[in-house]
Protein backbone atom coordinates (compact mmCIF):
# COMPACT_ATOMS: atom_id res chain seq x y z
CA UNK A 1 0.00 0.00 0.00
CA UNK A 2 1.52 3.35 -0.95
CA UNK A 3 2.12 5.91 1.73
CA UNK A 4 0.92 9.48 1.67
CA UNK A 5 3.91 11.87 1.76
CA UNK A 6 2.97 15.46 2.41
CA UNK A 7 5.83 17.11 0.52
CA UNK A 8 5.71 18.03 -3.13
CA UNK A 9 8.36 15.88 -4.84
CA UNK A 10 8.53 17.00 -8.46
CA UNK A 11 7.31 19.92 -10.50
CA UNK A 12 5.40 18.43 -13.44
CA UNK A 13 3.47 20.05 -16.28
CA UNK A 14 -0.05 21.03 -15.28
CA UNK A 15 -3.19 19.75 -16.98
CA UNK A 16 -2.15 16.13 -17.51
CA UNK A 17 -5.29 14.14 -16.72
CA UNK A 18 -4.81 10.69 -15.20
CA UNK A 19 -7.52 8.04 -14.92
CA UNK A 20 -6.83 5.77 -11.93
CA UNK A 21 -8.65 2.42 -12.07
CA UNK A 22 -8.55 0.29 -8.91
CA UNK A 23 -11.21 -1.31 -6.70
CA UNK A 24 -9.24 -0.56 -3.51
CA UNK A 25 -10.82 2.63 -2.14
CA UNK A 26 -7.95 3.46 0.23
CA UNK A 27 -5.34 3.06 -2.52
CA UNK A 28 -7.38 5.26 -4.87
CA UNK A 29 -7.63 7.99 -2.27
CA UNK A 30 -3.94 7.96 -1.31
CA UNK A 31 -2.59 7.78 -4.86
CA UNK A 32 -4.99 10.41 -6.16
CA UNK A 33 -4.06 12.81 -3.34
CA UNK A 34 -0.34 12.28 -3.98
CA UNK A 35 -0.63 12.82 -7.75
CA UNK A 36 -2.78 15.94 -7.31
CA UNK A 37 -0.15 17.33 -4.93
CA UNK A 38 2.35 16.85 -7.75
CA UNK A 39 0.36 18.78 -10.33
CA UNK A 40 -1.88 16.20 -12.02
CA UNK A 41 -5.60 16.20 -12.52
CA UNK A 42 -6.90 12.78 -11.37
CA UNK A 43 -10.17 10.95 -11.92
CA UNK A 44 -10.65 7.73 -9.97
CA UNK A 45 -12.92 4.79 -10.88
CA UNK A 46 -13.29 1.28 -9.48
CA UNK A 47 -14.64 -0.93 -12.27
CA UNK A 48 -14.77 -1.59 -16.01
CA UNK A 49 -18.13 0.17 -16.56
CA UNK A 50 -16.88 3.27 -14.74
CA UNK A 51 -13.64 3.22 -16.75
CA UNK A 52 -15.53 3.02 -20.05
CA UNK A 53 -17.81 5.89 -19.05
CA UNK A 54 -14.95 8.13 -17.92
CA UNK A 55 -12.78 7.33 -20.94
CA UNK A 56 -15.58 8.07 -23.38
CA UNK A 57 -16.72 11.28 -21.71
CA UNK A 58 -13.49 13.20 -21.03
CA UNK A 59 -9.93 13.61 -22.39
CA UNK A 60 -7.48 11.26 -20.64
CA UNK A 61 -3.68 11.58 -20.91
CA UNK A 62 -2.70 8.39 -19.06
CA UNK A 63 -4.42 5.42 -17.42
CA UNK A 64 -3.21 3.64 -14.28
CA UNK A 65 -4.97 0.27 -14.50
CA UNK A 66 -5.07 -2.46 -11.86
CA UNK A 67 -4.98 -6.00 -13.27
CA UNK A 68 -7.18 -7.48 -10.53
CA UNK A 69 -10.56 -5.83 -11.03
CA UNK A 70 -14.01 -7.30 -10.32
CA UNK A 71 -15.81 -8.65 -13.38
CA UNK A 72 -13.45 -7.69 -16.21
CA UNK A 73 -9.70 -7.95 -15.62
CA UNK A 74 -7.30 -5.12 -16.28
CA UNK A 75 -5.65 -7.19 -19.02
CA UNK A 76 -8.96 -7.49 -20.87
CA UNK A 77 -9.54 -3.75 -20.48
CA UNK A 78 -6.04 -2.96 -21.75
CA UNK A 79 -6.67 -5.09 -24.83
CA UNK A 80 -10.05 -3.38 -25.32
CA UNK A 81 -8.57 0.13 -25.03
CA UNK A 82 -5.77 -0.67 -27.47
CA UNK A 83 -8.28 -1.45 -30.22
CA UNK A 84 -9.21 2.24 -30.44
CA UNK A 85 -6.64 4.31 -28.52
CA UNK A 86 -2.90 4.81 -27.97
CA UNK A 87 -3.37 6.47 -24.57
CA UNK A 88 -0.47 5.47 -22.28
CA UNK A 89 -1.32 2.68 -19.81
CA UNK A 90 0.58 1.76 -16.65
CA UNK A 91 -0.53 -1.54 -15.13
CA UNK A 92 -0.66 -2.23 -11.38
CA UNK A 93 0.20 -5.87 -10.68
CA UNK A 94 0.70 -8.16 -7.71
CA UNK A 95 4.33 -8.97 -6.98
CA UNK A 96 4.05 -12.63 -8.01
CA UNK A 97 2.17 -12.04 -11.27
CA UNK A 98 5.16 -12.01 -13.64
CA UNK A 99 3.16 -13.75 -16.37
CA UNK A 100 0.48 -11.07 -16.19
CA UNK A 101 3.12 -8.35 -16.50
CA UNK A 102 4.55 -9.97 -19.62
CA UNK A 103 1.09 -10.34 -21.16
CA UNK A 104 0.28 -6.73 -20.31
CA UNK A 105 3.35 -5.46 -22.15
CA UNK A 106 2.64 -7.73 -25.11
CA UNK A 107 -0.91 -6.41 -25.54
CA UNK A 108 0.11 -2.77 -25.37
CA UNK A 109 0.70 -1.58 -21.80
CA UNK A 110 3.50 0.99 -21.59
CA UNK A 111 4.82 0.04 -18.16
CA UNK A 112 3.86 -1.67 -14.93
CA UNK A 113 4.30 -1.12 -11.20
CA UNK A 114 4.15 -3.97 -8.70
CA UNK A 115 2.21 -3.73 -5.45
CA UNK A 116 3.13 -2.66 -2.86
CA UNK A 117 4.80 0.34 -4.48
CA UNK A 118 6.16 3.69 -3.38
CA UNK A 119 4.52 6.89 -4.62
CA UNK A 120 7.92 8.05 -5.89
CA UNK A 121 8.26 4.99 -8.11
CA UNK A 122 4.80 5.48 -9.59
CA UNK A 123 5.45 9.20 -10.16
CA UNK A 124 8.77 8.47 -11.88
CA UNK A 125 7.18 5.93 -14.21
CA UNK A 126 4.30 8.31 -15.05
CA UNK A 127 6.75 11.09 -15.87
CA UNK A 128 8.90 8.75 -17.98
CA UNK A 129 5.92 7.54 -20.04
CA UNK A 130 4.62 11.08 -20.56
CA UNK A 131 8.07 12.25 -21.64
CA UNK A 132 8.26 9.49 -24.25
CA UNK A 133 4.86 10.46 -25.60
CA UNK A 134 5.87 14.14 -25.70
CA UNK A 135 8.91 13.27 -27.81
CA UNK A 136 6.80 11.28 -30.26
CA UNK A 137 3.01 11.24 -29.71
CA UNK A 138 2.76 8.37 -32.17
CA UNK A 139 5.25 6.21 -30.28
CA UNK A 140 3.69 2.82 -29.63
CA UNK A 141 5.17 -0.64 -29.17
CA UNK A 142 4.15 -2.90 -32.10
CA UNK A 143 2.20 -5.94 -30.94
CA UNK A 144 4.99 -8.34 -31.97
CA UNK A 145 7.85 -6.26 -30.54
CA UNK A 146 9.74 -7.51 -27.50
CA UNK A 147 12.25 -4.72 -27.09
CA UNK A 148 14.87 -2.62 -28.85
CA UNK A 149 17.66 -3.15 -31.40
CA UNK A 150 20.75 -0.98 -31.89
CA UNK A 151 23.96 -1.73 -33.81
CA UNK A 152 23.31 -5.46 -33.69
CA UNK A 153 22.52 -5.48 -29.97
CA UNK A 154 19.06 -6.53 -28.72
CA UNK A 155 17.48 -5.41 -25.44
CA UNK A 156 14.59 -7.76 -24.64
CA UNK A 157 12.30 -5.89 -22.25
CA UNK A 158 10.17 -8.95 -21.49
CA UNK A 159 13.13 -11.05 -20.35
CA UNK A 160 15.08 -7.97 -19.16
CA UNK A 161 17.99 -9.36 -21.15
CA UNK A 162 20.72 -7.80 -23.34
CA UNK A 163 22.24 -9.78 -26.23
CA UNK A 164 25.35 -8.64 -28.09
CA UNK A 165 25.83 -8.87 -31.90
CA UNK A 166 27.39 -12.35 -31.48
CA UNK A 167 24.25 -13.65 -29.77
CA UNK A 168 25.83 -13.74 -26.30
CA UNK A 169 23.77 -12.57 -23.33
CA UNK A 170 25.53 -9.77 -21.45
CA UNK A 171 24.99 -9.76 -17.70
CA UNK A 172 23.53 -6.46 -16.45
CA UNK A 173 22.74 -5.37 -12.93
CA UNK A 174 19.26 -4.02 -12.25
CA UNK A 175 20.63 -0.47 -12.26
CA UNK A 176 22.52 -1.00 -15.53
CA UNK A 177 19.45 -2.49 -17.21
CA UNK A 178 17.21 0.37 -16.10
CA UNK A 179 19.80 2.90 -17.23
CA UNK A 180 20.15 1.29 -20.67
CA UNK A 181 16.37 1.19 -21.02
CA UNK A 182 16.21 4.91 -20.25
CA UNK A 183 18.81 5.54 -22.97
CA UNK A 184 17.19 3.42 -25.70
CA UNK A 185 13.80 4.95 -25.01
CA UNK A 186 15.26 8.41 -25.77
CA UNK A 187 18.18 7.88 -28.17
CA UNK A 188 20.24 10.73 -29.60
CA UNK A 189 18.93 13.09 -26.93
CA UNK A 190 21.01 14.62 -24.15
CA UNK A 191 19.72 13.44 -20.77
CA UNK A 192 20.76 15.13 -17.54
CA UNK A 193 21.84 13.15 -14.49
CA UNK A 194 18.61 14.19 -12.79
CA UNK A 195 16.52 12.82 -15.67
CA UNK A 196 18.43 9.55 -15.64
CA UNK A 197 18.10 9.20 -11.88
CA UNK A 198 14.39 9.93 -12.16
CA UNK A 199 13.67 7.42 -14.92
CA UNK A 200 16.29 4.72 -14.38
CA UNK A 201 16.30 4.61 -10.59
CA UNK A 202 12.57 5.35 -10.19
CA UNK A 203 13.07 8.04 -7.60
CA UNK A 204 13.58 11.77 -7.37
CA UNK A 205 17.16 12.97 -7.78
CA UNK A 206 18.70 14.88 -4.90
CA UNK A 207 21.10 16.96 -6.95
CA UNK A 208 24.04 15.66 -4.89
CA UNK A 209 23.84 11.99 -5.95
CA UNK A 210 26.72 11.18 -8.34
CA UNK A 211 26.14 7.41 -8.43
CA UNK A 212 24.69 7.76 -11.94
CA UNK A 213 28.22 8.44 -13.22
CA UNK A 214 29.40 5.11 -11.82
CA UNK A 215 26.45 3.29 -13.42
CA UNK A 216 27.12 4.95 -16.79
CA UNK A 217 30.79 4.02 -16.61
CA UNK A 218 29.98 0.35 -15.90
CA UNK A 219 27.34 0.19 -18.62
CA UNK A 220 29.63 1.87 -21.14
CA UNK A 221 32.36 -0.74 -20.55
CA UNK A 222 29.90 -3.57 -21.19
CA UNK A 223 28.49 -2.25 -24.48
CA UNK A 224 31.50 -0.51 -26.00
CA UNK A 225 34.34 -2.23 -27.84
CA UNK A 226 37.49 -0.27 -28.58
CA UNK A 227 38.30 3.29 -27.63
CA UNK A 228 36.02 5.97 -26.22
CA UNK A 229 35.64 7.59 -29.63
CA UNK A 230 33.28 4.76 -30.52
CA UNK A 231 31.37 4.72 -27.23
CA UNK A 232 27.61 4.37 -27.58
CA UNK A 233 27.07 6.57 -24.52
CA UNK A 234 28.68 9.98 -24.98
CA UNK A 235 29.41 12.40 -22.17
CA UNK A 236 28.08 15.93 -22.76
CA UNK A 237 30.14 18.11 -20.47
CA UNK A 238 28.20 20.08 -17.94
CA UNK A 239 24.89 18.55 -19.05
CA UNK A 240 24.73 14.77 -18.93
CA UNK A 241 24.86 11.87 -21.36
CA UNK A 242 23.57 10.92 -24.80
CA UNK A 243 22.93 7.48 -26.36
CA UNK A 244 24.37 7.76 -29.86
CA UNK A 245 23.06 4.77 -31.91
CA UNK A 246 19.84 4.70 -33.89
CA UNK A 247 17.31 2.53 -32.05
CA UNK A 248 14.51 0.44 -33.57
CA UNK A 249 11.86 -1.88 -32.21
CA UNK A 250 12.93 -5.51 -32.12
Amino acid sequence: MPGAPSDRLVQVPAQHHILLVDDDAELRQLVAKFLRTNGFRVTTVRSAPELRHAFSSMPIDLIILDIMLPGVSGLELCREIRKTSVVPIIMLTAKADEADRVVGLEIGADDYVTKPFSPRELLARINAVLRRMAIDPGLRRPAAARGYRFEGWILDTLKRELTNPDGIVVDLSTGEYDLLLAFVEQPQKVLSREQLLDTARNRVATGFDRSIDVQVSRLRRKITAGDDDHAMVKTVRGVGYMFVPTVAWS
